[in-house]
């Protein structure tokens, strides 16, 4: 019978200290979402609230370009940037899901952070987590399909 890879992986992990866990966990945590944070900082948000990705040089979003509607990801890069720059009203207006979405990025780097320097944070919000997995994977569909609709009506294609 095949083993999984959490099986294989499991007495690895179980081998360092937990305090070696929460730094590595910690770094992951880290590695992960300071870029993001990074590059929201150092771009510049698009006035038309879509967009500001082009700076990284990439295209424009596939969807919107041939259909003329917006993505469910269309101005999450615009309100990361704009939460960045410390305004989460131009934030808010230009997709408010995003901004929930930037929330989380910071909160996972602050637990990241905190697990670095030795403290059992990620352990707890693993574990908030798991016991609302279903409610957190439901609300994030809503959210995102509230987000786009929102973008749809603020694009002024709906209503």
């Amino acid at each position: 019978m095949a083993t999984s890879l959490l099986q294989r992986i499991e007495p690895w992990w179980a081998s360092w200290s937990t305090v070696a866990q929460n730094r590595i966990v910690g770094l992951a945590l880290v590695a992960a979402t300071s870029p993001v944070l990074g590059l929201a900082m150092w771009l510049e948000p698009d006035p038309a609230g879509v967009g500001t990705h082009r700076q990284l040089g990439l295209g424009g979003c596939t969807v919107l370009t041939l259909t003329g509607w917006p993505c469910p990801m269309c101005g999450m890069t615009t309100t990361f940037t704009h939460m960045a720059h410390l305004d989460p009203l131009s934030a808010i207006i230009t997709q408010p899901f995003g901004v929930v979405l930037f929330l989380v990025t910071v909160a996972g780097f602050l637990t990241g952070l905190g697990s670095l320097i030795g403290r059992n944070w990620w352990r707890s919000v693993l574990a908030a987590l798991l016991a609302y997995e279903v409610s957190i994977a439901a609300g994030t569909l809503i959210g995102m399909a509230a987000g786009w609709i929102y973008k749809c009506v603020a694009m002024g294609l709906i209503g």
